[in-house]
């Protein structure tokens, strides 16, 4: 005999349930509370052979607009621990933890790592999938371990940060091993009074225009979110810019030759790299890694551009918003159209961030 109670609901409407505000209805739907829910709602679907897709916060996810015909987990796992030992605290929350009020704990306890991650809407379990970074900080520099379940036999594992094989907004659990693990709880290990991290140069610039003495943790948290503001970048219910799922593309890392065919296309325009100011960065291994919305601008395709009931974001060229009665279907055509543009501008190839379901 199961241990729960199932609750299995038909035809749930998933659209409400993402930022983006696009998608069909879930064919079945749970809402899991607890790890015995998620293993009775994998027996269950396994036991009429359907698919299963795992939703946390939906702040990630381009939903298909027939839905999904399998089951929806929709993790609520939460919980918050915090253990002083040797120098650091490691917090330990549950993946159905609200990501931005987790930051902000931290910051006013102040311990020190996740301050430039402020802001960011989501759910703790998606953070160790997409490697969630911002403003110079990404959350393999803290994550100690990722508890979860494994699809495939139920059975729970815990995985060290080297065996999350962490990279750029990638991770195994997004890669290798994607669909195959439910992350249930994730811990960071943070430093008490540790000073803030200020490697990225807006926010950088930012700080410097607040004037006064060296930036505190709230400092730099308040920063961030008011940065992430003017880009359409939090969930503000007045922001006409708000359905998005943030930054759609990811910068991507190419080797050096393909900057220099970027730099080539500008002159053959009669426009030069240095007054066009193009940004780039050092990615190792002789490649780099490419602002993704400067390229999409260069294309041709720049902030308010709209298609049908989807465009660009007027604050921010990274970011598909639905203008209203937008479909996935109009989303991922308008996608289709800024990679095609770069691609065809600059032969550079930009990757999608989100989960398409």
């Amino acid at each position: 005999m199961p241990s729960v109670v199932l609750d299995v609901r038909q035809d749930v409407p998933l659209a409400p349930l993402s930022t983006l505000g696009v998608g069909g209805p879930a064919r079945h739907y749970v809402e899991a509370r607890d790890t015995e829910t998620l293993r009775e709602g994998l027996r269950w679907a396994a036991e009429r052979g359907l698919p299963v897709f795992v939703l946390g916060g939906g702040s990630n996810v381009v939903i298909a607009d027939e839905g999904f015909a399998g089951l929806v987990v929709h993790v609520r796992l939460h919980g918050i621990e915090a253990t002083a030992a040797e120098g650091h605290v490691d917090v330990r929350a549950g993946a159905g933890e609200e990501w931005d009020p987790l930051v902000q704990l931290t910051v006013e306890r102040g311990w020190a790592g996740l301050e430039c991650l402020s802001g960011i809407p989501g759910r703790v379990g998606a953070t160790p999938i997409q490697n969630v970074g911002a403003y110079g900080q990404d959350v393999s520099a803290t994550i100690t371990e990722v508890e979860a379940l494994d699809l495939q036999t139920a059975s729970t594992v815990t995985f060290s940060n080297e065996q999350c094989r962490f990279a750029y907004r990638d991770s195994r659990f997004k890669r290798e091993d994607r669909g195959r693990y439910l992350v249930l709880a994730v811990t960071f290990r943070l430093q008490p009074g540790g000073a803030p991290a200020i490697r990225y140069a807006e926010l950088e610039r930012a700080l410097a225009d607040r004037g006064g003495a060296a930036a505190s943790l709230p400092d730099v948290r308040q920063t961030v979110i008011a940065i992430r503001r003017r880009k359409s970048m939090v969930i503000d219910p007045g922001d006409p810019n708000r359905r998005s799922v943030g930054s759609f593309f990811m910068n991507p890392i190419v080797p050096e030759a393909a900057r220099t065919r970027v730099q080539d296309a500008l002159r053959a325009e009669g426009r030069t790299p240095e007054a066009e100011a193009m940004p780039s960065w050092p990615a190792g291994d002789g490649r780099v890694k490419l602002s993704a919305a400067w390229l999409i601008e260069r294309a041709g395709i720049h902030r308010g551009y709209r298609k049908g009931n989807v465009g660009i974001s007027t604050n921010h060229t990274l970011a598909i918003v639905n203008c209203g009665d937008g479909t996935a279907r109009e989303v991922v055509e308008l996608a289709r159209e800024v990679r095609g543009r770069v691609r065809e501008r600059f032969d550079v190839t930009l990757e999608p961030e989100p989960v398409v379901v």
